[in-house]
Protein backbone atom coordinates (compact mmCIF):
# COMPACT_ATOMS: atom_id res chain seq x y z
CA UNK A 1 0.00 0.00 0.00
CA UNK A 2 1.11 3.67 -0.78
CA UNK A 3 0.48 6.79 -0.14
CA UNK A 4 -1.77 7.89 -3.05
CA UNK A 5 -2.95 11.41 -2.30
CA UNK A 6 -2.41 14.21 0.08
CA UNK A 7 -4.46 17.43 -0.12
CA UNK A 8 -5.74 20.12 2.59
CA UNK A 9 -9.42 20.55 2.56
CA UNK A 10 -9.78 22.99 5.00
CA UNK A 11 -7.48 25.04 7.05
CA UNK A 12 -6.30 23.19 9.79
CA UNK A 13 -7.19 19.95 8.59
CA UNK A 14 -4.98 17.43 6.14
CA UNK A 15 -7.29 14.80 3.90
CA UNK A 16 -5.59 11.35 3.63
CA UNK A 17 -6.25 8.46 0.99
CA UNK A 18 -4.88 5.29 1.71
CA UNK A 19 -5.46 1.70 -0.66
CA UNK A 20 -9.00 3.20 -0.94
CA UNK A 21 -9.41 4.52 2.16
CA UNK A 22 -9.94 8.10 3.04
CA UNK A 23 -10.49 10.35 6.05
CA UNK A 24 -9.41 14.03 7.46
CA UNK A 25 -6.86 14.14 10.23
CA UNK A 26 -6.63 17.63 12.39
CA UNK A 27 -2.57 18.07 12.68
CA UNK A 28 -3.57 20.12 16.30
CA UNK A 29 -5.69 17.66 17.61
CA UNK A 30 -3.24 14.85 16.48
CA UNK A 31 -0.17 16.55 18.36
CA UNK A 32 -2.45 17.46 21.46
CA UNK A 33 -3.11 13.58 21.90
CA UNK A 34 0.66 12.43 21.15
CA UNK A 35 1.73 15.63 23.85
CA UNK A 36 -1.05 14.50 26.66
CA UNK A 37 0.10 10.47 25.65
CA UNK A 38 3.87 12.03 26.35
CA UNK A 39 2.43 13.40 29.48
CA UNK A 40 0.77 10.35 30.84
CA UNK A 41 3.44 8.06 29.90
CA UNK A 42 6.22 10.71 32.36
CA UNK A 43 3.55 10.06 35.08
CA UNK A 44 3.13 6.93 35.15
CA UNK A 45 6.87 6.64 34.81
CA UNK A 46 7.31 8.88 37.99
CA UNK A 47 4.38 7.00 39.73
CA UNK A 48 6.42 4.37 39.73
CA UNK A 49 9.58 5.56 40.32
CA UNK A 50 9.19 8.71 42.84
CA UNK A 51 7.78 8.15 46.83
CA UNK A 52 8.86 7.59 50.24
CA UNK A 53 11.74 4.91 48.89
CA UNK A 54 13.00 6.63 45.47
CA UNK A 55 13.58 3.74 42.85
CA UNK A 56 16.02 4.52 40.01
CA UNK A 57 14.29 4.30 36.61
CA UNK A 58 16.66 1.44 35.38
CA UNK A 59 16.05 -0.58 38.49
CA UNK A 60 11.98 0.19 37.82
CA UNK A 61 12.62 -1.45 33.97
CA UNK A 62 14.66 -4.42 35.75
CA UNK A 63 11.50 -5.04 38.23
CA UNK A 64 9.22 -4.92 35.71
CA UNK A 65 10.98 -7.69 34.07
CA UNK A 66 11.49 -9.71 36.72
CA UNK A 67 15.25 -8.99 37.09
CA UNK A 68 15.41 -6.45 39.98
CA UNK A 69 15.65 -7.27 43.78
CA UNK A 70 13.41 -8.55 45.73
CA UNK A 71 12.53 -5.01 47.43
CA UNK A 72 12.65 -3.53 44.15
CA UNK A 73 10.16 -6.01 42.43
CA UNK A 74 7.89 -5.67 45.84
CA UNK A 75 7.24 -2.07 45.87
CA UNK A 76 6.88 -1.44 41.78
CA UNK A 77 5.28 -4.47 40.91
CA UNK A 78 2.75 -5.31 43.41
CA UNK A 79 2.59 -1.57 45.22
CA UNK A 80 2.73 1.45 42.98
CA UNK A 81 2.29 0.21 39.36
CA UNK A 82 -1.29 -0.95 39.63
CA UNK A 83 -2.25 1.72 41.69
CA UNK A 84 -1.08 3.79 38.57
CA UNK A 85 -2.37 1.85 36.36
CA UNK A 86 -5.68 2.20 38.37
CA UNK A 87 -5.74 6.20 38.33
CA UNK A 88 -4.61 6.04 34.23
CA UNK A 89 -7.94 4.24 33.47
CA UNK A 90 -10.07 5.27 36.30
CA UNK A 91 -9.18 9.19 34.60
CA UNK A 92 -10.09 8.04 31.46
CA UNK A 93 -13.37 6.77 32.46
CA UNK A 94 -14.23 9.77 33.91
CA UNK A 95 -12.99 11.89 30.98
CA UNK A 96 -14.61 10.12 28.44
CA UNK A 97 -18.18 9.92 31.01
CA UNK A 98 -17.40 13.42 31.28
CA UNK A 99 -17.43 14.05 27.51
CA UNK A 100 -20.39 11.80 27.02
CA UNK A 101 -22.67 13.81 29.68
CA UNK A 102 -21.65 17.33 28.36
CA UNK A 103 -21.97 16.80 24.65
CA UNK A 104 -25.30 15.24 24.94
CA UNK A 105 -26.81 18.15 27.02
CA UNK A 106 -24.77 20.86 25.69
CA UNK A 107 -23.90 22.16 28.61
CA UNK A 108 -20.54 22.23 30.65
CA UNK A 109 -21.92 22.03 33.69
CA UNK A 110 -23.46 18.45 33.08
CA UNK A 111 -20.83 16.38 34.55
CA UNK A 112 -21.56 12.95 36.19
CA UNK A 113 -20.19 14.05 39.42
CA UNK A 114 -22.52 17.48 39.42
CA UNK A 115 -25.61 16.18 38.10
CA UNK A 116 -26.29 13.23 40.57
CA UNK A 117 -24.73 9.82 38.49
CA UNK A 118 -21.51 9.63 40.99
CA UNK A 119 -23.87 10.54 43.92
CA UNK A 120 -26.28 7.46 42.58
CA UNK A 121 -22.93 5.27 42.35
CA UNK A 122 -21.88 6.56 45.69
CA UNK A 123 -25.16 5.79 47.54
CA UNK A 124 -25.45 1.96 45.92
CA UNK A 125 -21.54 1.66 46.62
CA UNK A 126 -22.19 2.36 50.40
CA UNK A 127 -25.35 0.51 50.16
CA UNK A 128 -23.31 -2.84 49.20
CA UNK A 129 -20.38 -1.59 52.22
CA UNK A 130 -23.19 -1.53 54.66
CA UNK A 131 -25.73 -4.00 53.64
CA UNK A 132 -22.98 -6.52 52.15
CA UNK A 133 -20.92 -6.28 55.18
CA UNK A 134 -17.50 -6.24 52.71
CA UNK A 135 -14.32 -5.77 54.90
CA UNK A 136 -13.15 -3.37 52.35
CA UNK A 137 -14.55 -1.13 49.57
CA UNK A 138 -13.55 -1.43 45.89
CA UNK A 139 -13.66 -3.79 43.12
CA UNK A 140 -12.24 -7.53 42.43
CA UNK A 141 -13.22 -9.77 45.22
CA UNK A 142 -15.84 -7.35 46.42
CA UNK A 143 -18.16 -8.06 43.28
CA UNK A 144 -21.19 -6.01 45.67
CA UNK A 145 -19.51 -2.96 45.69
CA UNK A 146 -19.28 -2.46 41.72
CA UNK A 147 -22.53 -3.84 40.81
CA UNK A 148 -24.12 -1.62 43.48
CA UNK A 149 -22.50 1.58 42.37
CA UNK A 150 -23.35 0.87 38.46
CA UNK A 151 -27.28 0.36 40.05
CA UNK A 152 -27.28 3.07 42.22
CA UNK A 153 -25.81 5.30 39.06
CA UNK A 154 -28.56 3.82 36.48
CA UNK A 155 -31.30 4.79 39.00
CA UNK A 156 -29.79 8.14 39.97
CA UNK A 157 -29.19 9.10 35.73
CA UNK A 158 -33.20 7.39 35.03
CA UNK A 159 -34.40 9.68 37.38
CA UNK A 160 -32.67 13.03 36.20
CA UNK A 161 -33.79 12.09 32.64
CA UNK A 162 -37.19 11.23 33.65
CA UNK A 163 -38.03 14.48 35.16
CA UNK A 164 -35.63 16.57 32.71
CA UNK A 165 -37.75 14.68 29.86
CA UNK A 166 -40.44 17.58 28.65
CA UNK A 167 -42.93 17.91 25.54
CA UNK A 168 -40.58 15.35 24.07
CA UNK A 169 -36.88 16.64 24.64
CA UNK A 170 -34.64 17.25 27.33
CA UNK A 171 -32.49 20.90 27.56
CA UNK A 172 -29.06 21.40 29.18
CA UNK A 173 -30.45 23.42 31.72
CA UNK A 174 -33.65 21.38 33.22
CA UNK A 175 -31.01 18.76 33.33
CA UNK A 176 -28.63 20.07 35.38
CA UNK A 177 -31.44 21.78 37.62
CA UNK A 178 -33.08 17.88 37.99
CA UNK A 179 -29.48 16.68 38.25
CA UNK A 180 -28.56 18.68 41.11
CA UNK A 181 -31.21 17.92 42.99
CA UNK A 182 -31.23 14.61 42.50
CA UNK A 183 -28.02 14.13 43.76
CA UNK A 184 -28.54 16.65 47.13
CA UNK A 185 -30.89 13.48 47.84
CA UNK A 186 -29.19 10.92 46.86
CA UNK A 187 -26.56 12.83 49.26
CA UNK A 188 -29.24 13.17 51.82
CA UNK A 189 -29.52 9.31 51.65
CA UNK A 190 -25.62 8.20 52.01
CA UNK A 191 -25.85 10.43 55.11
CA UNK A 192 -28.54 8.76 56.56
CA UNK A 193 -27.49 5.14 55.67
CA UNK A 194 -23.65 6.02 57.38
CA UNK A 195 -25.71 7.48 60.48
CA UNK A 196 -27.30 4.32 61.21
CA UNK A 197 -24.07 2.00 60.14
CA UNK A 198 -22.14 0.29 62.25
CA UNK A 199 -18.84 2.66 63.61
CA UNK A 200 -16.63 0.04 62.33
CA UNK A 201 -18.65 -0.46 59.12
CA UNK A 202 -19.12 3.63 58.69
CA UNK A 203 -15.75 3.73 58.55
CA UNK A 204 -15.25 1.53 56.08
CA UNK A 205 -17.63 3.55 53.88
CA UNK A 206 -16.14 6.75 54.19
CA UNK A 207 -12.49 5.36 53.39
CA UNK A 208 -14.37 4.68 50.20
CA UNK A 209 -16.14 7.87 49.83
CA UNK A 210 -13.25 10.18 50.26
CA UNK A 211 -12.21 8.66 46.40
CA UNK A 212 -8.58 7.36 47.54
CA UNK A 213 -6.48 5.50 44.96
CA UNK A 214 -4.54 3.81 48.12
CA UNK A 215 -4.40 -0.15 48.36
CA UNK A 216 -5.74 -0.57 44.48
CA UNK A 217 -4.13 -3.56 43.38
CA UNK A 218 -3.98 -5.06 39.63
CA UNK A 219 -7.92 -6.67 40.11
CA UNK A 220 -9.38 -2.72 40.40
CA UNK A 221 -7.16 -2.15 37.43
CA UNK A 222 -8.21 -5.49 35.65
CA UNK A 223 -12.36 -4.67 36.84
CA UNK A 224 -11.82 -0.78 34.97
CA UNK A 225 -9.58 -1.37 32.11
CA UNK A 226 -12.57 -4.33 30.85
CA UNK A 227 -15.04 -1.69 31.53
CA UNK A 228 -13.45 0.47 29.46
CA UNK A 229 -12.56 -2.99 26.38
CA UNK A 230 -16.46 -3.44 26.58
CA UNK A 231 -17.56 0.06 26.71
CA UNK A 232 -15.30 2.22 24.02
CA UNK A 233 -15.59 0.31 20.77
CA UNK A 234 -19.24 1.13 21.71
CA UNK A 235 -18.80 4.70 21.72
CA UNK A 236 -16.08 4.72 19.13
CA UNK A 237 -19.14 3.51 17.04
CA UNK A 238 -21.14 6.27 18.22
CA UNK A 239 -19.16 9.08 16.95
CA UNK A 240 -21.28 10.55 14.43
CA UNK A 241 -24.54 10.95 17.09
CA UNK A 242 -21.99 12.13 19.50
CA UNK A 243 -20.95 14.87 17.29
CA UNK A 244 -24.07 15.40 15.81
CA UNK A 245 -26.27 16.11 19.03
CA UNK A 246 -23.19 18.54 19.74
CA UNK A 247 -25.50 21.03 17.09
CA UNK A 248 -28.49 20.63 18.56
CA UNK A 249 -31.85 18.27 18.72
CA UNK A 250 -32.98 20.06 15.39
CA UNK A 251 -29.83 19.69 13.58
CA UNK A 252 -29.92 16.17 14.52
CA UNK A 253 -32.76 15.13 13.25
CA UNK A 254 -32.59 17.03 10.09
CA UNK A 255 -29.81 14.85 8.93
CA UNK A 256 -31.71 11.58 9.88
CA UNK A 257 -30.50 10.89 13.46
CA UNK A 258 -32.67 9.76 15.44
CA UNK A 259 -32.27 11.88 18.02
CA UNK A 260 -33.90 10.42 21.40
CA UNK A 261 -32.53 6.86 20.85
CA UNK A 262 -29.00 8.21 20.40
CA UNK A 263 -29.36 10.84 23.53
CA UNK A 264 -30.04 7.52 26.11
CA UNK A 265 -27.36 4.99 24.51
CA UNK A 266 -24.75 7.95 24.71
CA UNK A 267 -25.82 8.87 28.22
CA UNK A 268 -26.02 5.30 29.18
CA UNK A 269 -22.55 4.97 28.09
CA UNK A 270 -21.55 7.54 30.08
CA UNK A 271 -23.54 6.21 33.78
CA UNK A 272 -21.57 3.08 33.06
CA UNK A 273 -18.01 4.68 32.80
CA UNK A 274 -19.00 6.80 35.51
CA UNK A 275 -20.01 4.05 37.76
CA UNK A 276 -17.45 1.62 37.15
CA UNK A 277 -14.85 4.21 37.45
CA UNK A 278 -16.46 5.29 41.20
CA UNK A 279 -16.68 1.53 42.26
CA UNK A 280 -12.68 1.39 41.61
CA UNK A 281 -11.70 4.04 43.07
CA UNK A 282 -14.48 6.27 44.59
CA UNK A 283 -16.23 9.28 44.11
CA UNK A 284 -13.39 12.05 42.65
CA UNK A 285 -14.96 15.32 41.55
CA UNK A 286 -14.33 17.20 38.84
CA UNK A 287 -11.72 15.04 36.52
CA UNK A 288 -15.12 14.21 34.85
CA UNK A 289 -15.96 18.04 34.97
CA UNK A 290 -12.89 19.74 33.57
CA UNK A 291 -11.31 16.90 31.23
CA UNK A 292 -13.59 17.50 28.20
CA UNK A 293 -13.54 21.14 28.60
CA UNK A 294 -9.50 21.21 28.94
CA UNK A 295 -9.37 18.91 25.79
CA UNK A 296 -11.54 21.33 23.70
CA UNK A 297 -9.33 24.15 24.46
CA UNK A 298 -6.04 22.36 23.80
CA UNK A 299 -7.37 21.09 20.52
CA UNK A 300 -9.22 24.34 19.51
CA UNK A 301 -11.91 22.31 18.29
CA UNK A 302 -15.84 23.62 18.35
CA UNK A 303 -17.00 20.43 19.72
CA UNK A 304 -15.95 18.17 22.79
CA UNK A 305 -13.00 15.81 21.60
CA UNK A 306 -13.27 12.64 22.71
CA UNK A 307 -10.30 10.92 22.89
CA UNK A 308 -8.45 13.68 23.95
CA UNK A 309 -11.19 13.86 26.90
CA UNK A 310 -10.14 10.56 28.06
CA UNK A 311 -6.62 11.36 27.70
CA UNK A 312 -6.42 14.17 29.56
CA UNK A 313 -8.83 12.45 31.78
CA UNK A 314 -6.17 9.92 32.59
CA UNK A 315 -3.34 12.17 32.88
CA UNK A 316 -4.96 14.69 35.47
CA UNK A 317 -5.89 11.63 37.67
CA UNK A 318 -2.61 10.40 37.69
CA UNK A 319 -1.23 13.73 38.14
CA UNK A 320 -3.40 14.52 40.59
CA UNK A 321 -2.95 11.05 42.53
CA UNK A 322 0.97 11.83 42.20
CA UNK A 323 0.90 15.42 44.07
CA UNK A 324 -1.70 13.46 47.01
CA UNK A 325 1.10 11.45 47.69
CA UNK A 326 4.12 13.70 47.40
CA UNK A 327 2.97 17.29 48.77
CA UNK A 328 2.41 16.33 52.20
CA UNK A 329 4.87 13.12 52.31
CA UNK A 330 5.10 11.30 54.13
CA UNK A 331 1.73 12.42 54.53
CA UNK A 332 -0.94 10.46 52.21
CA UNK A 333 -4.11 12.69 50.88
CA UNK A 334 -6.72 10.61 49.34
CA UNK A 335 -6.49 12.15 45.69
CA UNK A 336 -10.06 13.21 45.95
CA UNK A 337 -9.32 16.14 48.21
CA UNK A 338 -6.82 17.35 45.40
CA UNK A 339 -9.29 17.25 42.71
CA UNK A 340 -11.69 18.58 44.83
CA UNK A 341 -9.26 21.57 46.15
CA UNK A 342 -7.84 22.73 42.34
CA UNK A 343 -11.40 21.57 40.75
CA UNK A 344 -13.51 24.36 42.90
CA UNK A 345 -12.02 27.18 41.71
CA UNK A 346 -12.21 25.95 38.53
CA UNK A 347 -16.30 25.34 38.56
CA UNK A 348 -16.12 28.44 40.14
CA UNK A 349 -14.41 30.38 36.89
CA UNK A 350 -16.84 27.88 34.78
CA UNK A 351 -19.85 29.41 36.64
CA UNK A 352 -18.58 32.93 36.37
CA UNK A 353 -18.16 32.36 32.88
CA UNK A 354 -20.93 30.82 32.08
CA UNK A 355 -23.81 33.51 33.82
CA UNK A 356 -21.65 36.11 31.74
CA UNK A 357 -21.87 34.88 28.69
CA UNK A 358 -25.03 33.80 28.92
CA UNK A 359 -24.43 30.41 28.24
CA UNK A 360 -26.02 28.54 31.42
CA UNK A 361 -29.05 27.66 29.78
Amino acid sequence: MSLRSLRLPRRGRVGWELAGLGGIVRPRVLGVLLVVLALAAAGLVASVSVGEFPIPVGDVVAALTGTGGADAMLIVRELRLPRALTALLVGCAFGLAGALMQAVTRNPLASPDLIGVTAGASTGGVAAVLIGGVTSAGAGSYVSVPFGALLGALVAASISYGMAFRDGTITGFRFVLVGLGVQGALTALTSWLLARADIDEASRAMVWLTGSLNGRGFEHAWWIGLALLAVVPVVLGLVRPYQLLQYGDDTARALGLPVDRARIVLLLASVVLAAVATAAAGPIGFVALASPQIARRLTGTANLPLLASGCVGAALLLLADLAARLVLAPIELPVGVVTGAVGAPYLMWLLARANRVGRAG
